[in-house]
């Protein structure tokens, strides 16, 4: 995958003072409202220079000591993919039976994973292990490494979503097995299963919230020390 073409280090732009326009951060807000966790996907393929630009977003994410710890797997072939969706299933199944009564019946009817029709699915790791970065901010706390494969992978979310498609982050997974059926390199760690392609419906609110699931808190919990 190509790089984004960007300026060069210090250009200049167009944005005084670095603080952009009203109706840009309008139009932000709703994009990160728009941003959603998706499940159902049309089956259409992603083009594959608009997979590459919204790749790209990860190289401008954050990264401790500049480690860029991000690796990733492509999952193409119909083994990996049937592997990846066994595991799912398992894994699914094994959550359902921890749940009795009415929130049972509630994660039953749950679909938590696009992994039978999204065209593009990607695993991402955090390489625990790697030299770059020479362990600047990493000593002191190494999980800042799997904090910035995060950041990066919100980086890829919103650009996908600019570009009108959607991404579901699977998490219901044995990752060991998952390391296994993958034959990912020692040492990377599993961040998430990622379903990428055209959703069916657009959203601005959580699907387990229109679900019933669980309610979002009305306001952001700060306390002062």
């Amino acid at each position: 995958m190509g790089s984004r073409d960007l300026p060069p280090s210090g250009h200049e732009t167009d944005v005084s003072d670095g603080i952009f326009p009203e109706a840009f951060r309008t139009q932000l807000d709703q994009l990160m409202r728009m941003r959603r966790d998706v499940r159902r996907f049309r089956t259409d393929p992603v083009p594959e220079a608009v997979l590459a630009r919204c790749l790209s977003a990860i190289q401008l994410a954050p990264s401790v000591g500049l480690s860029e710890p991000w690796r990733i797997l492509r999952i193409d072939s119909d083994d990996a993919r049937k592997a990846a969706l066994k595991n799912f299933e398992s894994a699914n199944a094994e959550a359902l039976a921890g749940y009795s009564g009415d929130k049972a019946t509630r994660y039953a009817g749950l679909k938590l994973s696009g992994m039978r029709d999204a065209p593009v699915q990607l695993a991402i790791y955090c390489d625990d292990e790697t030299s770059q970065g020479h362990g600047l901010g990493a000593a002191t706390m190494p999980e800042m490494r799997r904090y910035s494969v995060v950041t990066a992978v919100t980086l890829f979310w919103l650009a996908l979503r600019a570009e009108g498609l959607g991404l579901g982050w699977v998490s219901v997974l044995d990752p060991d097995q998952l390391n296994r059926d993958l034959s990912a390199p020692q040492g990377w760690q599993l961040i998430g299963y990622f379903c990428i392609g055209w959703p069916e419906q657009l959203f601005d609110s959580p699907e387990l919230e229109r679900l019933g699931w669980e309610n979002r808190q009305a306001d952001l919990p700060i306390e002062t020390r």
